[in-house]
């Protein structure tokens, strides 16, 4: 298995500095990796840095929390995508989720992805599983199976997902072949990458992507 493959890297920490941006996508161009998210005041930078390569760029919106007004976050979308942005990563209101208001997420949800399809642009929902029951996720993967979202992510980082392993499974079981799963909660090490891959995961999201895969050499 080339680890590689399955990377998203991401710089995502609140106090992100323009050298971190540039070493990030300097290491995705060293590293072959296909997808670097960076904060959205970055998106023109890290567009310029990797212009005339395969790698693309993803953002956050309404990042981490997600419970800002769905306005919001389609402005959010519409100024990342005129910076550079290949696709964009939503947090879903989990308050909504708490509150069984399943039709005004589904109204987020409908009232934004018209307009990255109509850019021809791929979008992730994410979903805060450290903090969602079983059923909760499943009727989130409804949802947004049924949307056309191209992928679902578990959890943002922030919350810890102690059934990390198990949530990936269950949204795997719940969604079609088509939606593609992203692992968003924090990767220690290639044994843990493993094992989220083995249960249905597409995508890892990593901050330290070279260690990954350093570790994943010494041990292939």
């Amino acid at each position: 298995m080339n680890i590689s493959d399955y990377i998203e890297h991401y710089v995502l920490k609140p106090d992100v500095l323009v050298s971190e941006i540039e070493e990030a996508c300097n290491q995705a161009l060293e590293l072959k990796l296909n997808v670097v998210c960076v904060p959205p005041l970055f998106v023109k930078k890290a567009k310029l840095l990797t212009e005339d390569t395969a790698i693309k760029i993803s953002t956050v919106i309404g990042y981490p929390l997600g419970y800002s007004a769905i306005e919001a976050k389609l402005s959010e979308m519409v100024l990342a995508i005129i910076d550079g942005a290949d696709e964009v990563k939503m947090v879903i209101n989990t308050s909504a989720v708490k509150n069984g208001d399943w039709q005004y997420l589904a109204g987020e949800i409908n009232t934004v992805l018209p307009v990255i399809r109509s850019k021809d642009r791929k979008i992730t929902v994410i979903l805060e599983t450290g903090l969602l029951t079983e059923n909760e996720i499943i009727t989130g993967c409804d949802i947004y199976g049924a949307a056309g979202v191209d992928f679902i992510q578990a959890g943002t980082g922030f919350a810890e997902d102690e059934q990390a392993i198990e949530n990936i499974a269950l949204i795997r079981k719940h969604l079609a072949d088509l939606i593609q799963i992203k692992a968003g909660l924090e990767i220690k090490n290639y044994s843990f990458a493993q094992k989220l891959i083995k249960a249905g995961a597409n995508l890892l999201c990593c901050n330290n992507s070279l260690a990954l895969i350093e570790e994943s050499l010494r041990q292939n």
